[in-house]
């Protein structure tokens, strides 16, 4: 079992930054592989980016390619996502996520790969 909890989450001018950080409880998480996702209003919860468990490969939807930049610390069992330039579009609630699988060499994209979710977090950007 794998709980997450965001934080970092808040309000931005545009072209501001944040970085988002999911710390998760249990011991599995380090052999997940971690996705972030985010939910506008009235629209469906969408793919941001997703790490590999070693972190040595990333995956990134193409509205945020060269923006964020995710990555993890599995000593700490923490997720991170850098948000960069960021822009009124990319105003949602993120939610971080984590697979269940055992050192897969997949990247996940899809929503419901993912077993483990965390509550999500407001980001809210300004223009």
């Amino acid at each position: 079992q794998v709980q997450l909890v965001e934080s970092g989450g808040g309000l931005v001018q545009a072209g501001g930054s944040l970085r988002l950080s999911c710390v998760a409880s249990g011991s599995t998480f380090s052999r997940n592989c971690m996705g972030w996702f985010r939910q506008a209003p009235g629209k469906e919860r969408e793919f941001v980016a997703a790490i590999k468990w070693s972190g040595s490969r990333t995956y990134y939807a193409d509205s945020v390619k060269g923006r964020f930049t995710i990555s993890r610390d599995n000593a700490k069992n923490t997720g991170y996502m850098q948000m960069n330039s960021l822009k009124p579009e990319d105003t949602a609630v993120y939610y971080c996520a984590a697979d269940g699988s055992y050192y897969s060499d997949s990247i996940r994209v899809a929503a419901r790969e993912f077993r483990y979710w965390g509550q999500g977090i407001q980001v809210t950007v300004s223009s």
